[in-house]
């Protein structure tokens, strides 16, 4: 167990222990929260210890949430749906939390009055909690903070976690692989739908909701909705158990969303039926596990002095092809002792 006298030193921050964070998340203190999800965040030794000990005091009640990922192409409308969806949800009696992911943000610290901005209704709700999750450049740093913060939340009274991603490229996949149902949101027109398909989206999505059905737009909505639904029947389903449904729907007019959460709420119940709820949670836990040792076995290695004083020239000679990348695997960990 770690050492229960490690502390927060934060700038104008009162000196806090494991136990004062953890009773003020339980209690549902949002300055608690917020501030245990940057020890989590932080690099420094001493903020690591402190904030796995408030994570080990906290395990017992973390797990009950219905954790969901949000993705789409830009244009898509991800913070207006995410808006008028938590609203939903928090006037129907439920806590939501949203993390919002962001690989590029390691170049602009994060944007956390931009995700309020982003989301008016929600940021002045007493029943939501919004929170941009630094990645540190890498999308290891997506697991390693997003899944700790969604832990956090969950301790927090948080019953729905929205985790939003950028829409482009691993951070889909990532994310997926950490949340229980994945959305994908997408537009009409515009060739968006063979993009999406080419990315592979249709694969890792558990369902997919055209946005912007309103006005003029409605009836293109529908049509690329059907197309949508004629191309899912030649993919395998992420689960041979459950079918993605596409529907329309419009943030702006508030249409669909119930829908929308009836669908998710469907799928929440048939998977708990069948086990596969409880069994996708245990492979998540396990596959957070090892993608932790690679990213620890990374940072180890590029921080060890002798590697460090050898990556120039090792990437040098496999740059211009003097030596190939098995043989300088191998000379980094020959020297690293492994």
């Amino acid at each position: 167990m770690p050492n229960t006298k490690a502390t927060s030193n934060t700038k104008n921050d009162a000196v806090l222990n494991a136990d004062m964070y953890v009773s003020g998340i339980l209690s549902g203190n949002r300055a608690k929260l917020a501030r245990a999800i940057t020890l989590i965040e932080s690099r420094n030794s001493e903020h690591q210890i402190l904030a796995q000990e408030i994570l080990i005091k906290l395990l017992p009640q973390t797990g009950k949430s219905l954790r969901i990922g949000v993705s789409g192409l830009p244009g898509s409308g991800k913070s207006t749906f995410i808006d008028a969806f938590g609203t939903m949800l928090t006037a129907a009696g439920r806590k939501v939390a949203v993390l919002a992911v962001d690989p590029t943000s390691s170049r602009t610290g994060g944007s956390i009055l931009g995700d309020k901005t982003r989301m008016a209704q929600l940021a002045v709700d007493p029943e939501a909690f919004i929170r941009p999750s630094p990645t540190s450049g890498t999308l290891g740093g997506v697991a390693h903070a997003t899944r700790e913060a969604i832990l956090l939340c969950e301790a927090a009274g948080y019953n729905v976690i929205l985790v939003e991603t950028v829409g482009v490229g691993q951070s889909e996949i990532t994310v997926s692989e950490m949340v229980d149902f994945f959305l994908v949101l997408m537009i009409a027109g515009g060739g968006d739908e063979l993009q999406g398909i080419k990315k592979g989206v249709l694969e890792i999505a558990d369902m997919i909701a055209i946005t912007k059905s309103d006005g003029d737009n409605t009836s293109r909505a529908a049509i690329t909705a059907a197309d949508y639904q004629h191309a899912l029947r030649i993919i395998t389903p992420n689960n041979p158990n459950w079918v993605p449904p596409v529907i329309t729907i419009s943030a702006q007019d508030n249409n669909g969303l119930d829908v929308l959460w009836n669908k998710i709420d469907l799928y929440h119940t048939s998977m708990q039926k069948s086990g596969e709820w409880a069994s996708k949670r245990r492979s998540q836990q396990i596959r957070w596990m090892w993608s932790m040792v690679d990213d620890r076995l990374k940072r180890r290695l590029k921080a060890d002095p002798k590697i460090k004083a050898m990556i120039p020239d090792l990437e040098k000679e496999v740059g211009t092809g003097r030596l190939i990348p098995t043989l300088a695997v191998d000379k980094i960990f020959s020297t690293f002792g492994v």
